[in-house]
């Protein structure tokens, strides 16, 4: 790895890792950045090339193997005995060739009213060469993370099923590594999470058509804060709360067309205002010593009371409010339950992060094997804090399904021939 994606990619672990620590006055709100940042926030990247393909929506598309990241519940509505999913996603491959994440999904259905399924996801950032502050090499490390995950779905009713996971989190991202004067050091980050979620889904007729409605929410990553030193200073786990509806409509016996949408809100604090002096330094209480704020809330608060307080924290108000709600969109087209084509759009707001997007995609099946890529272009790189690690970079997975009894004894599929 040449100096120059040393420098970058150690900039980009330091956004990696926790809160930003910038400072913002009230006077700077208007039309400036808040961005949220969490602790390991490679949990919210898309693991699989379908979803990846149609904007990054996923909480209510028809079930498929990777629905352990999307929306639990689904497992009880898979239309297969068991499956497996395996996808590779190459991270700032313009710049760094060692940097992806993988993801291992895959389910088995109980009975025809539960299910269960389990997941592994590995992100490796390559080798980097740390220093110290004279610039003196200090060691050569590979950090990664990975995640591994375990669901389970059951039916309420024909319709309507939940689903609850649990997560295991482990973020090494330097080893034990001294900083500041020594007193401390880096540490692994361990970590859990839980995910609450549901899934109704029903067959329709549309003007004598076939079709089929999703509807799906998921909580992800409830669990407590994290820590990469041995201090007493800790992070939230990136806490999400997902909703959104899929319509998949059969044209005839060999065309089909999907739409999906998906909202996202991060339930973790939005970094406060505070008052600054002259020379742009925090006002410190004279009592607590802590900064004083012009606007917002502290953003040390227990999970719990950060996740109901997210929904009104921002100091910018409700208009700061609505700009944290992150919406994608994506089309799919099925043809002879074989070949789909996809497409789909991610928008973010400027003041927060700016990441919007264009995806292109598609899938090919045949008998019990899928293949899917997925192709994405970033649409404002000159308003975005950073590059899209994946702008114009190709991802793929692989899956397959099984059935241990014919399709003709099973039960109906209400989720029609496409995802």
């Amino acid at each position: 790895m040449n100096r120059f994606s040393k420098i970058l990619l150690l900039g980009v672990l330091t956004f990696y890792v926790g809160q930003t620590s910038a400072q913002l006055s009230t006077s700077q709100l208007l039309g400036q950045r808040n961005v949220i940042t969490t602790a390991v926030p490679f949990l919210m990247i898309t693991p699989d090339a379908a979803s990846g393909a149609m904007g990054d929506v996923g909480v209510a598309t028809n079930p498929d193997e990777n629905c352990m990241h999307w929306n639990p519940a689904k497992l009880a509505f898979m239309p297969h005995d068991g499956g497996i999913s395996v996808s590779y996603t190459p991270w700032l491959r313009s710049l760094v060739p060692d940097i992806s994440l993988s993801y291992l999904s895959g389910y088995y259905k109980i009975d025809k009213l539960s299910g269960f399924g389990a997941s592994l996801r590995y992100f490796s950032l390559g080798d980097i060469q740390f220093t110290d502050n004279y610039g003196n090499d200090l060691k050569q490390y590979r950090p990664y993370e990975f995640a591994t995950d375990l669901g389970y779905a059951r039916k309420l009713s024909d319709n309507f099923s939940i689903g609850v996971a649990g997560r295991f989190i482990y973020s090494d991202l330097a080893g034990k590594t001294p900083i500041g004067n020594g007193s401390s050091s880096t540490q692994p980050a361990i970590g859990f999470g839980g995910d609450i979620s549901g899934y109704y889904t029903k067959a329709m007729k549309v003007s004598g058509y076939n079709a089929n409605l999703g509807l799906g929410f998921d909580i992800s990553n409830l669990g407590p804060k994290i820590t990469y030193t041995n201090d007493a200073s800790r992070d939230y786990i990136p806490i999400n709360m997902r909703v959104g509806g899929y319509f998949n409509f059969h044209i005839d016996d060999y065309n089909e067309l999907a739409i999906a949408l998906d909202l996202n809100k991060l339930l973790v604090p939005t970094p406060p205002a505070y008052k600054l002096d002259q020379y742009g330094n925090p006002i410190l209480d004279p009592v607590s010593g802590q900064p004083e704020l012009s606007a917002g809330m502290d953003p040390n608060r227990p999970v719990l009371q950060g996740i109901f307080t997210s929904f009104y924290d921002a100091p910018g108000g409700l208009s700061e409010e609505i700009k944290e709600i992150n919406p994608s969109v994506g089309l799919e087209y099925w043809y002879d339950k074989q070949v789909a084509g996809r497409m789909g759009y991610f928008y973010e707001a400027v003041q927060k992060g700016g990441r919007q997007y264009l995806t292109l995609g598609g899938g090919v099946r045949y008998n019990i094997l899928t293949l899917d890529f997925s192709y994405l272009i970033t649409t404002n790189g000159q308003n975005t804090t950073q590059r899209n690690p994946l702008d114009n970079t190709l991802r793929f997975t692989l899956a397959l399904h099984f059935d241990k009894k014919k399709k003709s004894d099973k039960e109906p599929n209400n989720n029609g021939g496409g995802r």
